[in-house]
């Protein structure tokens, strides 16, 4: 009999439960959430150079937008996790999107406050702070949906795939970071005939269809079937007592996930956010031949002529750089690295141990950002996009390390994990503070620190968890 259970076992698929049960849509639908963040991610991290040049901020003031997005994941992760022990994975996950449809519609008034700076009818902090409530809020919404998806990739199917399954999933988050920046270049950047900017009175239009989305999916997710499945016991953490709180902070693996967490997202905010800074102002002149290549594509590109067009400025000084257009539309192809990342590292995590990767990715991110820091031109850029290449595995690995084993509790961890994303907004002030006092190039000391810390976890988690592996826990370690 043990014989036919383990020979069942093996046979399981990527996406079939104990019982037989195949859940791909389920998984397909569940990833379309992390699409939708990514998004929402990718609008975030163009914004910032917009509200410097619209409201004269400095890149420290400016990352004030990190802020707010990142508080609202900081109030509301444990009432997310709370609320989705109480409603399970559908009644969190359709709690989260209504959240952030409310979010979307707030940038209508922002908008409209935002307009009447112009006039002088309001000044532009009390605009800018309109923004911000309603980036926070969107935000909000977004936790939900992180604190419930994240843990529940990894029990949609055999466990032994459930870093493969996150980081799958996680995929589709890079796939809507690439087109955040594409469509934050349209609407964030756009100008006039006569070249005056027109962002701010354009800058609703993406929230407007992100909460018309929302509600669609909503929708959807309620007539769907959402099984609601219970993760591993490895610890027999069930058979505890009913503390949530004594009986996961006792688990080293998943405190310093929380800690690791916090610091890899400090570092990625702080990188996406100031990529636009940095590619605008550290990069060597342009070549005037670049500049004639690009543009000869534009007027034989069709539909593709309005992201082609503007890439290149000619600054004060008669140097030819990349305009803040030019470097948004750039940002999508850092995008690109981290999606491929996601893809070839979920291929990786299926041979090789998820800490082990995990670690390898941390130290060559280190190495990656303190090359920028060195200011070696050209190299250095190319430096900025492996960084992203090596990002891609960190959240949804480090996220699958921490629940490593915890049980039905993994819910109420996963709320403490995703209250860690805070790093991103204390961290990019700090990374902006470093850049306003030297330069953008010398504020990637402050990521490559955080990089270290991740690193140091992954090859530390065996120890720290008392397993070999995502797989299975050592005998007599509980």
């Amino acid at each position: 009999m043990s014989d036919m259970l383990t020979e069942s076992k093996s046979k399981r698929g990527m996406f079939t439960l104990e019982d037989g049960t195949n859940v791909a849509f389920t998984f397909i639908l569940v990833s379309s959430l992390f699409l939708l963040w990514g998004f929402c991610n990718g609008l975030i991290d163009v914004m910032d150079k917009h509200f410097q040049d619209e409201l004269g901020l400095t890149r420290s003031q400016s990352a004030w937008v990190q802020f707010a997005h990142y508080l609202g994941y900081f109030l509301m992760s444990v009432p997310a996790g709370w609320l989705s022990a109480k409603l399970g994975y559908k009644g969190g996950i359709i709690t989260g999107l209504l959240i952030v449809a409310v979010g979307g519609l707030w940038f209508l008034p922002a908008t409209h406050v935002s307009a009447m700076v112009q006039t002088g009818g309001v000044s532009p902090n009390t605009a800018f702070v309109a923004f911000l409530g309603g980036v926070c809020l969107i935000a909000t919404g977004l936790t939900f949906l992180e604190t419930i998806a994240n843990p529940y990739t990894t029990v949609l199917g055999d466990r032994r795939f459930s870093a493969t399954r996150i980081n799958l999933a996680q995929s589709c988050n890079g796939l809507g970071w690439i087109f955040g920046p594409i469509v934050g270049s349209v609407y964030f950047y756009s100008t006039d005939a006569a070249g005056r900017s027109t962002g701010s009175q354009t800058l609703y239009v993406p929230y407007l269809a992100i909460a018309i989305t929302v509600l669609v999916l909503a929708a959807i997710f309620y007539f769907a079937r959402v099984p609601d499945i219970k993760a591993g016991d490895d610890y027999h953490m069930d058979d505890k007592s009913p503390d949530y709180s004594h009986s996961i902070w006792s688990h080293p693996h998943f405190v310093f996930a929380v800690v690791a967490q916090f610091l890899y997202v400090a570092a990625q905010a702080g990188i996406f956010s100031f990529f636009i800074n940095y590619m605008t102002a550290e990069l060597p002149p342009i070549p005037a031949s670049w500049s004639t290549t690009v543009q000869s594509l534009a007027n034989h590109a069709g539909v593709l002529r309005d992201w082609l067009s503007g890439w290149f400025e000619t600054k004060q000084s008669g140097v030819l750089a990349l305009s803040n257009k030019g470097a948004s539309n750039l940002a999508s192809i850092g995008f690109i690295c981290f999606l491929v990342g996601r893809f070839t590292g979920a291929a990786l995590l299926k041979k090789y141990s998820a800490h082990r990767v995990l670690g390898l990715y941390g130290a060559l991110n280190v190495a990656a950002t303190l090359l920028v820091f060195m200011k070696l031109g050209w190299f250095s850029a190319f430096c900025v996009l492996a960084s992203f290449f090596f990002m891609s595995i960190m959240f949804p690995t480090i996220f699958a390390l921490g629940i490593f084993g915890l049980g039905a509790r993994a819910k109420r961890a996963s709320s403490y994990i995703v209250m860690a994303i805070m790093g991103g907004a204390v961290l990019p002030k700090l990374m902006g503070h470093v850049a306003d006092m030297y330069d953008m190039s010398r504020g990637f000391i402050v990521p490559s620190v955080c990089f270290i810390f991740v690193a140091w976890y992954g090859f530390s988690w065996p120890k720290l968890s008392k397993a070999e592996s995502l797989h299975s826990v050592r005998p007599g370690s509980h």
